[in-house]
């Protein structure tokens, strides 16, 4: 991973960004891909992830793939965050609907 990220150009992001290796906050491109290479080879901090959203006003978290591994344990370390699912472009095309 460190390898494959090695050469790809990595910018702040325009969205608020929470590492999962660390719980917190990142803006910055180089320590972002510090951190990917960490949380592949790492333990991640999920949980606490979760309540940092939490304090900083996450009130909805989208979780994109098969399953709803993630939102199950989001509504058990939050019960403020909404959990969803979106597996096609069928679910984000109604989930986006639903947003309007």
């Amino acid at each position: 991973m460190k390898d494959a990220l090695s050469d790809t150009a990595i910018k702040a992001p325009s969205v608020t960004l929470i590492a999962n290796v660390k719980a917190d906050v990142v803006t910055d491109g180089d320590e972002i891909r510090d951190l990917l290479v960490e949380q592949v080879c790492g333990s991640v901090r999920w949980r606490e992830s979760v309540l940092k959203m939490g304090q900083l006003g996450v009130d909805q978290l989208v979780e994109i793939g098969a399953g709803k591994v993630l939102s199950g344990l989001v509504r058990r370390i939050d019960r403020n965050i909404k959990g969803s699912n979106v597996q096609d472009m069928a679910d984000i095309e109604a989930f986006v609907e639903a947003q309007s």
